[in-house]
């Protein structure tokens, strides 16, 4: 399964990744959502800047994924601390992230910048930051 995620582009969360600084990504919400019990090691993230320019400009292969079970506030903020080291969290995505009821945890390896190229995100009918997306090559513009 390949997926369209978002990084925090003022965070240099993409530039974190390919430089090494980063190897894992968060999610977390009150609730299960994307992408809790949806990511699976080997599928494939396609990274894209939330800044506007909607182009994807790298990808990684997953490797680990932890799906967490309701949290309490101080467990959250926990798993965070502990997982800070892969994370490289700025002060604002940890307070971001922090105190979620769950959370999901994506290791990723074999980072690479590519070609970047756009896509066609009309089909999801997610305005969300993670975007399950089946096979990149069916979206591309």
């Amino acid at each position: 399964m390949d997926h369209i995620v978002y990084l925090d582009a003022k965070a240099q969360e993409m530039e974190k990744l390919l430089a090494g600084e980063k190897t894992m990504i968060v999610r977390g919400a009150t609730g299960r959502k994307l992408p809790h019990g949806r990511v699976h090691p080997g599928d494939t993230l396609y990274f894209v800047r939330n800044n506007g320019e909607g182009t994807v400009q790298a990808f990684a292969t997953v490797n680990n994924v932890f799906n967490s079970e309701k949290l309490s506030a101080e467990e959250s903020k926990q798993i965070m601390k502990e997982n800070q080291p892969k994370l490289a969290l700025t002060p604002e995505q940890v307070k971001r992230w922090g105190g979620k009821r769950y959370l999901t945890l994506v290791e990723v390896i074999d980072v690479c910048s590519v070609e970047p190229f756009a896509f066609d995100r009309s089909g999801s009918g997610n305005m969300d930051d993670w975007l399950p997306v089946e096979n990149v090559e069916n979206i591309k513009k």
